[in-house]
């Protein structure tokens, strides 16, 4: 069963994890400098904060897949979306190992569909780390297309 992700763009890391871990009822399962992630069971969700970005708020949304398997099933449902998709093989984000997927809905919010591979130590180094740093905006997100 996939997880719901949900990334927020945050200016306080330390209060945001105080306020979350109270809302959540639970501490975060990695912590690095710029950035915090709770995979919490219910409900089932990934939430991440990160101070990186320009823009506070939520970052992004998605679907993160437990296996290879339920991966290629979204993938398949994203082939179906009428709208351009970006692929990702083998990326560094968010200190993660991952493969992913990206499409933006009719209004322009950002999904991410994705597969872990396993942990990374560093935030980002994929080919869209660059051009996302250099505009003060978050590693991860792909700028919409037209």
């Amino acid at each position: 069963m996939s997880r719901f992700h949900l990334a927020l763009t945050v200016d306080d890391l330390d209060r945001s994890i105080a306020f979350y871990n109270r809302l959540l009822g639970a501490e975060p399962t990695r912590v690095e400098s710029d950035y915090a992630k709770w995979m919490i069971d219910d409900p089932r969700i990934n939430l991440s904060i990160s101070t990186r970005g320009s823009r506070r708020g939520v970052d992004h949304v998605g679907l993160q897949a437990e296996d290879e398997a339920e991966f290629a099933g979204l993938r398949e449902r994203l082939a179906e979306a009428d709208a351009p998709k970006l692929d990702q093989e083998n990326t560094t984000c968010c200190y993660a190992r991952s493969t992913k997927t990206w499409v933006h809905d009719p209004d322009g919010v950002a999904w991410e569909t994705f597969h872990t591979h396993g942990d990374a130590t560093e935030y980002g180094d994929g080919t869209l780390d660059a051009a996302r740093l250099a505009e003060n905006e978050a590693c991860c997100v792909p700028q919409q297309a037209g």
